[in-house]
């Protein structure tokens, strides 16, 4: 294999948290007297951030930025006690993680959900394999698409970024991989569409988790 470490997105990539961040989305809405969202719309609306993904489900005229801060503050507080109610690994995932390990390529995640939430689903799904950097959106770190904590991980690891496979679901992380110099392929299992990753630069699409095997074998 030419690559040495794999950077994994988490939502939409690894693991499907899609019920649990739609259900916490509109319970927040429900109780600030707001129009909920079906939950198939959380697709289009989560990956980019805790704070855009509250902009992008509040009215227009509802986003001044105190209401937003409360409404930020509430998700917060309603999926820190639901996030784990429906979430799973995509199936797939376990296999492709342990053969990877196995063939002593370097695992990392790095995610715009908020580093807490990141560690904490890592730790409660993703326990049994070794990641070598664990990394949510945290201050100081700006989030993806910019480039800077993919390439905080390819300095950590002392690995050049050409020696990275980026694997993601949105066209956010195919933009990033692509800023980093990593080899980007798009996830199509998770929340995006084909259309949308390789518009956004995705080198290769995986149907499923064992094609991202192949498509290193292949390299």
């Amino acid at each position: 294999m030419q690559h040495k470490a794999v950077i994994f997105d988490l939502d939409g990539t690894l693991l499907d948290t899609l019920d649990d961040l739609a259900a916490s989305g509109n319970r927040v809405l429900a109780a600030a007297g707001m129009p909920v969202h079906p939950e198939d719309r959380y697709r289009f609306f989560v990956g980019d951030g805790l704070q855009v993904l509250i902009e992008r489900i509040v009215p227009p005229d509802r986003r001044d930025p105190e209401q937003l801060a409360a409404l930020v503050e509430a998700f917060r507080e309603d999926y820190g006690r639901n996030w784990d109610v429906h979430t799973r690994l995509y199936e797939g995932v376990a296999f492709l993680l342990s053969a990877l390990q196995e063939e002593g390529l370097a695992i990392n995640v790095l995610s715009n959900k908020p580093d807490d939430f990141t560690r904490l689903c890592v730790s409660r799904y993703l326990h049994a394999w070794s990641f070598r950097e664990i990394l949510g959106q945290r201050p100081g770190m700006a989030r993806k698409p910019d480039p800077a904590g993919a390439l905080y991980i390819a300095d950590k690891l002392g690995l050049p970024p050409s020696a990275f496979l980026y694997l993601g679901d949105t066209g956010t992380d195919m933009q990033t991989a692509v800023s980093a110099g990593m080899h980007a392929v798009g996830a199509l299992w998770g929340f995006r569409t084909a259309e949308e990753l390789l518009a956004s630069g995705a080198a290769d699409l995986a149907g499923q988790p064992l094609d991202v095997l192949r498509l290193m074998q292949r390299g």
